[in-house]
């Protein structure tokens, strides 16, 4: 049996084609985000991408951000033609997650990318999930938070002298066009994401690990602290975030008895794991 295996977001999509004699081929494509990608978009992305595995994949899983119960079925039906097998499902990035890092465990699962999520997980399905609410009224710990953390800083002259020098060298940008990133042009979370490499680099320094640890408390006050019985569970992670401030993140965590447990740049090799046990032991 020849299955797909997708993790999307709206930046990228990470592909992998696992064959029935266990090999594995990986790609990375533009992302698909069915909110926001046309049907149209996608299909020329699948024939311009996959047009020698048509009649080779037997079955499909797809994980995407804005993948949601009204557009879940126009995301199914576009993998099912193409492919030409009705052995698809297309679930949400976030249960992509958590069968990434913790299999069939159960414990608690978080993104921590450009923006961030989490769910209480009992091994098969979500128990309970805090809403992020997006980069305005949520996404605590992610990228976005990162970047407008030090991007107000920064503005409002919070900065130590050196940090400031340092990000000007590093990003040619006026105030005029930080504001109309901001508040005018759409992508505002992307661009504010982008940022947070700069903290990462000067994590050593007081200012920046006080933003990065002040962003992480909020993720944890205000997310991980309502899910019953956290501390007797292990907080996994996914992303990019988690994956660079994996020592602030421990940190942060440890402060308040909770244990840190599996932390993956990316989901997709846990979900091709979880995926191939299920091909072996239905």
């Amino acid at each position: 049996m020849n299955i797909l295996i997708a993790d999307s977001g709206s930046t990228k999509t990470q592909w992998a084609l696992v064959s029935a004699d266990g090999g594995c081929v990986a790609r990375t494509t533009g992302g698909i985000n069915p909110v926001h990608t046309p049907v149209g978009e996608v299909e020329a992305l699948l024939q311009s991408e996959f047009a020698a595995e048509r009649g080779r994949v037997d079955a499909v899983r797809f994980y995407g951000a804005g993948c949601l119960p009204s557009t879940c079925g126009a995301m199914t039906g576009v993998l099912s033609r193409f492919f030409g097998t009705d052995d698809v499902t297309v679930e949400s990035d976030l249960l992509g997650a958590l069968r990434g890092v913790l299999g069939d465990r159960p414990g608690v699962g978080c993104i921590l990318g450009t923006g961030s999520n989490s769910a209480l997980y009992d091994g098969r399905q979500v128990v309970k999930h805090i809403p992020p609410l997006g980069y305005l009224l949520g996404d605590e710990g992610s990228g976005a938070d990162l970047g407008r953390r030090l991007i107000g800083n920064l503005l409002k002259g919070l900065l130590p002298e050196e940090l400031t020098a340092a990000f000007w060298q590093t990003y040619p940008l006026g105030y005029e066009e930080i504001i109309e990133a901001v508040y005018r042009k759409p992508g505002a979370n992307r661009f504010l994401a982008q940022f947070a490499p700069f903290l990462c680099k000067y994590i050593d320094h007081p200012a920046a690990r006080s933003i990065v640890d002040e962003a992480f408390v909020a993720f944890v006050e205000r997310n991980l602290l309502a899910y019953d019985g956290i501390r007797q569970l292990p907080v996994s992670f996914t992303g990019s975030i988690a994956f660079y401030f994996e020592t602030s993140l421990r940190r942060v965590l440890e402060r308040y008895g909770l244990a840190l447990g599996t932390v993956e740049q990316s989901p997709l090799p846990g979900l091709i794991q979880y995926h191939t046990n299920k091909i072996i032991t239905p």
